[in-house]
């Protein structure tokens, strides 16, 4: 019923190139989002969930919500690992934005506070946190968190982040199919607010970006 829907609302594109497109936006965003300050900005889990949701109307779709559960596992853990990197190479110093809304000095030390009192946990709650998931790699890594303590507080985060928000989209979006005008009108309000999101929040990052840089020394992590 649903792939009859889809395409009589104009979104025969997710039957064909669908699960494909899918694969490719959602890893991307997963990592930008865990791994450069880029991932500010995009609409991360508004984005998981319409993957879910859009996934429910394929024929295929349960193999394709579980098989990109892992991928988007996979993308948060490697973009974790980069953003620790890219932190640990700054040497105790990130840079910030003069009045910027989201990287500016004051953001940076509360994530560096937050990471000194709780460590590990901060680590795992900050999946659930937008702004604090994309700074929080960046800091452990420029506060010589360790390593090894770091990394599994970050995969067991990604476990319970990426897979249950795609999963929770995708029986969302089961249930919507009861309903057959319903699920393509909130499949197409979902993806029209995620490519007006992301659009924005790319214009965001462009005009924050050009505020004068400042630069934050971030204290040892021995949480």
């Amino acid at each position: 019923m649903t792939q009859d829907v889809l395409a009589s609302g104009g979104l025969g594109f997710l039957e064909s190139a669908g699960p494909t497109l899918v694969w490719l936006i959602v890893v991307s965003f997963v990592f930008l989002e865990c791994a450069v300050i880029l991932g500010l900005f995009l609409p991360g889990d508004s984005l998981l969930i319409t993957a879910g949701i859009g996934l429910a109307g394929h024929a295929s779709g349960v193999s394709h919500v579980w098989a990109l559960s892992a991928g988007a596992f996979l993308a948060a853990i490697v973009g974790n690992q980069v953003g620790y990197v890219i932190g640990k190479r700054t040497g105790h110093r990130l840079v910030a934005r003069k009045n910027g809304k989201y990287i500016n000095v004051e953001n940076l030390e509360k994530v560096n506070r937050l990471l000194e009192r709780h460590g590990f946990w901060a680590v795992l709650v900050a999946r659930w946190i937008p702004w604090v998931r994309t700074l929080c790699p960046m800091v452990a890594g420029a506060g010589n968190m360790n390593h090894r303590r770091y990394t599994v507080a970050s995969t067991l985060g990604a476990l319970i982040w990426a897979p249950v928000l795609l999963l929770l989209g995708f029986y969302f979006g089961s249930w919507l199919d009861r309903v057959p005008w319903l699920f393509p009108t909130v499949l197409t309000l979902m993806i029209v607010s995620i490519v007006l999101g992301t659009a924005f929040g790319i214009y965001q990052y462009r005009k924050e970006m050009r505020r004068p840089a400042v630069t934050t020394e971030v204290h040892d992590i021995d949480a």
